[in-house]
């Protein structure tokens, strides 16, 4: 059986790095960068790529809604 894992996207120009998303994940997967995007925002990004399930915590409470979660098959 094929093991999946979960990936998100999140639109770096669009989030405003409010942080909500962070202790919504389980895996502690999130983080806010410490670059900035072109508004001058810290953007989430995954520190933790491996550790993602894919439950789309994240997506779910983001109030601008810039995240986007994937499934993927793991051979």
């Amino acid at each position: 059986m094929a093991k999946i894992r979960g990936a998100i996207v999140v639109d770096i120009e669009k989030c405003k790095g409010c942080g909500v998303c962070i202790p919504a994940c389980p895996n502690d997967v999130l983080e806010l960068a410490k670059e900035v995007n072109g508004k001058g925002y810290n953007y989430c990004y995954m520190k933790k790529p491996e550790e993602c399930i894919g439950c789309a915590n994240c997506a779910i409470v983001c109030p601008d809604g810039v995240i986007s979660v994937y499934k993927v098959k793991v051979a």
